[in-house]
């Protein structure tokens, strides 16, 4: 998640007024953040199988709908909004995994994501999205704190620098978390 500091100073203090009941913010902060929003879209999808039905735009677009929908959100910063959108977008990807396994016969889909680095995709082998949020919410119930900074840095594709931000955590937390949660992961989708 790139992008000058001016411009993230901007996301900021839209999202404050908009949180306020601006409208008007609302209006203003979506051209500013349009195109990081699509950058995760197709990063997310770039990790599902080939032939998704979902396009980037249509994830985005139900992901917006919802963040509009967020009433009680308390944007801390712009690390936190993505945080958030992240957060949708994963639980957009889920349900639609859902939705298409239960359409088909004999079983659920594998959907391909991978357990590299947050900000590429990886030679790692593919894994299941259902097996992945299924393991992620039993990470959350052992440790919330490393599911969270999994969901920031993986799905939500932000800097480990971002990620501290968004939690109120230091650096060094975050990475630490980022190695045990990674581990944990991997030893549990992978057997």
């Amino acid at each position: 998640m790139c992008g000058s500091r001016q411009s993230g100073e901007d996301v900021t203090r839209l999202l404050v007024r908009w949180e306020g009941g601006d409208r008007a913010a609302l209006d203003a902060l979506m051209p500013l953040v349009e195109q990081e929003l699509r950058q995760l879209a197709r990063s997310y999808l770039r990790r599902e199988r080939s032939g998704h039905t979902l396009q980037p735009t249509a994830l985005v677009n139900e992901a917006y709908l919802k963040l509009v929908d967020q009433r009680d959100a308390r944007w801390q910063s712009r690390a936190h909004f993505y945080g958030v959108a992240a957060q949708l977008m994963r639980r957009i990807l889920v349900d639609h995994a859902r939705a298409r396994a239960a359409e088909k016969r004999g079983g659920p889909q594998a959907y391909a994501v991978t357990l590299g680095e947050a900000d590429r995709v990886s030679a790692q082998p593919a894994v299941d999205l259902l097996a992945v949020h299924e393991a992620l919410e039993e990470l959350a119930a052992l440790d919330a704190q490393q599911a969270r900074v999994v969901e920031l840095k993986f799905f939500g594709g932000l800097t480990i620098e971002e990620t501290a931000e968004a939690l109120g955590v230091s650096h060094a937390t975050v990475e630490r978390d980022w190695k045990a949660a990674r581990a944990w992961l991997r030893r549990k989708l992978e057997g």
